[in-house]
């Protein structure tokens, strides 16, 4: 009797399980009806990093899309398309005392109006104007701190500039004169981009904490934080503002939105596995950029994330292996890859709608030393730095590389343009081209 009922639950079970649509026995049928009735793209292979040149025949032309808002890319990190089109020519530099770690660091230059701010290796704060002439030097550290070769970090607004440093020290200058305003020690040091919104400031510390000041006299109003590791990521964290929130990332890979009044949290979406713990010192991610209501970023972990601002939720996901901020425009996403390709994506879909590979002209063996730096989209042109201090000129339209310059034998940094003039820093000098 026993055998009996067994055998009939074993003919039901396996008569279930077949007419179950989710079962094992059905997966071929369904796929195969799924490829009919819809038009499914897969763009590359999984977990596969791109290496190969796609729809190298089309072409892109921005040429009539206008450049970005400066004041919004305070906000959105997103550069946009500017103005320039220089011809590259006519080269000066301003010499400073070399910065030690150059390289492992990613100081940026401030622009304030037609003047820039730098800083050199014992943490003098430098500025001068579009001639290259220096306008003032200041420095507010100890002996014993100028020993240590801060690294400093700059935000700025038309009357301050907040400073913070690798020392866990922040302070206010008024940014005509150079004058100090204010200086305070953190529980931290810092490393990361600073947003200036309102009367306030946020930057994160090396431990993940999102802190949020006052301008007025740098007194803490909130902190938020997040989870961290034990070995520190040299890699700057990227920071945006999108109504009323604040978004950032920390050095495993999490993206956090915080209400920039109080500091509570709204979502949190973590993007890679947790043994990113181990690997945390190799993690690179892209600064953050915000494009219409989606968060753009990409990592060196072979991933290019579209994250919803309001949600939190993945829009999509790209295999795209590129710690380089990406470019935003006009519903085209504009990246490098570590592997040294050109890709233009839809911003929507995360469609990949062309690449091209820039180092195809250069032997093997180079191609393997030469890494990408940083880029930024010119009127029909990107102009892409690299670790050998070369700025290729790619043009838009085709995604090919019209010449390369020769800067430097060492790593310079990403460029940045101020009316018809482009800036690139390297450890010791600040050059301009015209």
């Amino acid at each position: 009797m026993n055998k009996f009922i067994n055998c009939i639950l074993l003919f039901f079970l396996i008569f279930s399980c077949s007419l179950n649509p989710n079962s094992g026995l059905w997966s071929k049928r369904n796929k195969i009806e799924i490829e009919k009735n819809i038009k499914v793209r897969h763009i590359i292979k999984k977990d596969k990093i791109l290496q190969k040149e796609i729809n190298t025949n089309l072409k892109i032309n921005i040429s009539n899309i206008k450049n970005e808002n400066n004041y919004l890319q305070n906000f959105t990190n997103n550069n946009g398309k500017t103005n320039y089109d220089g011809n590259l020519r006519n080269i000066s530099k301003y010499k400073f005392s070399a910065i030690e770690k150059f390289d492992e660091y990613e100081p940026e230059i401030v622009l304030d109006k037609k003047n820039i701010i730098f800083f050199n290796k014992k943490g003098s704060i430098l500025k001068f104007n579009e001639k290259s002439k220096l306008l003032w030097k200041k420095n507010y550290y100890l002996k014993s701190e100028k020993k240590l070769r801060p690294i400093l970090f700059f935000s700025s607004n038309e009357k301050y500039l907040i400073v913070a440093d690798t020392l866990a020290k922040y302070y206010l200058l008024n940014i005509e004169t150079g004058n100090i305003i204010w200086s305070k020690y953190s529980n931290a040091p810092f490393n990361s981009q600073i947003k200036i919104f309102k009367d306030k400031f946020y930057i994160v510390d090396a431990n993940n904490v999102l802190r949020c000041f006052l301008i007025k006299d740098g007194s803490e109003l909130w902190n938020f934080k997040t989870e961290t590791s034990f070995i520190k990521s040299q890699k700057k964290i990227s920071l945006v503002i999108k109504n009323n929130k604040v978004i950032f990332n920390n050095t495993i890979g999490d993206i956090s939105a915080v209400n920039t009044e109080n500091g509570e949290l709204i979502w949190q979406t973590p993007t890679q596995s947790k043994n990113i713990y181990d690997e945390s010192m190799f993690f690179k991610t892209s600064d953050l950029i915000i494009a219409d209501n989606s968060l753009l970023f990409s990592n060196n972990k072979n991933g290019f994330f579209s994250i919803d601002t309001e949600s939190g939720i993945l829009n999509w996901k790209q295999k795209i292996n590129s710690n380089l901020r990406p470019t935003f425009i006009d519903d085209l996403i504009f990246t490098i890859t570590n592997e040294g390709f050109f890709v233009v994506l839809e911003n929507k879909t995360g469609n990949l709608i062309r690449s091209t590979y820039i180092f195809k002209n250069l032997k093997k063996k180079k191609r393997k030393k030469i890494k990408p730096v940083g880029f930024l989209v010119g009127k029909k042109n990107i102009y892409l730095t690299t670790n050998n201090g070369r700025l290729y000129v790619i043009d838009i339209l085709t995604g090919t590389v019209q010449s390369i310059l020769r800067i430097d034998k060492e790593k310079i940094s990403r460029p940045i343009v101020q009316l018809q003039n482009l800036y690139i820093t390297k450890n010791n000098s600040i050059i301009k081209l015209n």
